[in-house]
């Protein structure tokens, strides 16, 4: 954690711990002296139910310290999970202001400019004004996931194609009901897209036995689908 007088950055598992790690932190910047070591109870000193003893270390953080935090949290930001989502209406701003909150890198890319010039969710959010959504799809990672909820139903088809021609992907999802992933299914036969790719579709996308249309009730799913896809053990699973 980076702790200064009126602001903290990071945590060191929240609760009682925290509070006062916080607190002795602050007297350390407010008063001066030696680094602070403790090796703490939780259950004894601390009255936490989940027992267990917890070494502490309280200094000032000098520049080499802060260096070395900026590389870890670059090296840290680096291995986000890349996201694409292609489309700014109500579905797109709503998962992008979702996924502002959680380790991912997002590129949320929309032609139009009115909808997706000048919003900022957070510095894990880049948005896009481009039509060159191909390039976007082929300049993205391996292992990426992909998102599309466009304005039109024969733009989500050229991009949905063109994400699933990408076997690295690790996720592609559309938005929609069974019925405009059927037809869609059709149309990527018919320009000879593999069935092994087309059954990799994720159509509807957030699935967890809930029905709701609300924008942001659909983005807290879609986030939760995810978070449960890049887990690293799901990944292990897989």
């Amino acid at each position: 954690m980076l702790v200064s007088l009126k602001a903290a950055h990071g945590t060191i598992g929240g609760g009682r711990l925290e509070l006062q790690a916080i607190e002795e932190a602050r007297a350390l910047l407010r008063d001066g002296g030696p680094p602070i070591l403790r090796n703490v109870n939780l259950g004894l000193a601390l009255g936490q139910c989940c027992g267990g003893r917890v070494t502490l270390q309280i200094a000032r953080a000098d520049q080499s310290a802060l260096t070395e935090l900026e590389a870890y949290e670059r090296a840290a930001a680096g291995a986000y999970p890349t996201i694409l989502i292609f489309g700014a209406g109500h579905v797109g701003r709503a998962l992008a202001k979702a996924m502002s909150l959680v380790p991912f890198n997002v590129r949320w890319i929309d032609e139009r400019d009115s909808e997706i010039a000048g919003v900022a969710f957070g510095d894990n959010i880049e948005a896009m004004v481009t039509e060159r959504w191909a390039q976007e799809i082929a300049r993205a990672p391996k292992g990426a996931a992909c998102l599309v909820m466009t304005h039109s139903h024969a733009l989500d088809s050229l991009v949905t194609a063109a994400a699933l021609a990408r076997v690295d992907f690790a996720y592609v999802g559309l938005i929609g009901s069974m019925t405009k992933r059927r037809r869609f299914e059709r149309a990527f036969r018919e320009i000879g897209l593999p069935e092994a790719q087309i059954a990799r579709l994720v159509c509807p996308i957030g699935e967890f036995g809930v029905r709701d249309k609300r924008p942001e009730i659909i983005a807290a799913l879609v986030v939760a689908e995810l978070i449960q896809l890049f887990s690293p053990k799901s990944r292990r699973e897989s």
